[in-house]
């Protein structure tokens, strides 16, 4: 079964760090079967706020900020052979991080 013409994957998680370790993972994985590999390009960060008040019924002004970022990396696989979808599906990435993969 052939393949398609391009792979695109794309990472999201909470931690940077994390998600640099997947990214680099992947490049590796599709570099040692042949294909070639396009990235990762950091994608903008998504930044959920929260305010909550501390007090609820008497210091209005007293309140506390939380925030959520969201990093997202994408990849594009350029002509992957099917030891790269191979490869690709019997990867072990670290948790925490989400995959979106479209063919």
């Amino acid at each position: 079964m052939a393949a398609a013409g391009k792979i695109r994957v794309r990472l999201k998680s909470y931690d940077h760090r994390v998600i640099d370790e997947a990214a680099a993972k992947i490049v590796d994985a599709v570099l040692n079967t042949g294909s070639k590999v396009s990235g990762p390009v950091p994608l903008p960060t998504e930044r959920h706020m929260t305010v909550v008040n501390t007090s609820p019924h008497t210091d209005k002004d007293a309140r506390e900020h939380y925030e959520m970022l969201v990093h997202k990396r994408m990849l594009d696989i350029l002509a992957p052979n099917e030891r790269t979808i191979d490869a690709l599906s019997n990867m072990d990435l670290p948790a925490g991080v989400s995959i979106e993969v479209k063919i």
